[in-house]
């Protein structure tokens, strides 16, 4: 019987430990709750001071960007001008371009053009007539790949 007793004894103190270290383990995880709420409440009111921060902030830029556009000079009559005869002279020009654009046709050629093309046309067989009159061999042309 004496032995029931020192085991009893030693259960009793065993549970009387576990009972000290739950109250313990309970405290610590109370204060650890009120530290998160604490923290919570904290990172709460300092994102409502960023937000008004920011309202702030955008109510500036935007008004900077009304006063900007308010007293911004208007472009130069002679600019405007220019512009305005670039855009009719590209409207001019649309239906010759159209087919080119839209990828189905060759560009439009004007006579300028042409001219220029001929002339280019012209020089290179002097160029090359003139090669062969000083009994220079004929430039090789270039490899191509196979």
């Amino acid at each position: 019987m004496a032995f029931y007793t020192h085991e009893e004894l030693e259960l009793s103190q065993k549970h009387e430990d576990i009972l000290g270290k739950r109250a313990l383990l309970l405290q610590q995880m109370e204060a650890h709750n009120e530290q998160q709420k604490a923290k919570k409440k904290q990172q709460c009111l300092m994102s409502q001071a960023a937000k008004e921060r920011n309202a702030q902030i955008l109510e500036v830029d935007l008004q900077n960007a009304e006063t900007n556009l308010q007293t911004r000079q208007l472009l130069h009559p002679d600019i405007i001008n220019l512009e305005t005869r670039y855009w009719a002279s590209v409207e001019r020009k649309l239906p010759e371009w159209e087919q080119y654009l839209l990828g189905k046709g060759q560009p439009p050629v004007s006579e300028t053009g042409r001219l220029l093309r001929q002339q280019r046309l012209k020089t290179k067989k002097q160029d090359a007539s003139a090669a062969q009159c000083r009994g220079k061999p004929p430039r090789p042309k270039p490899k191509t790949a196979v």
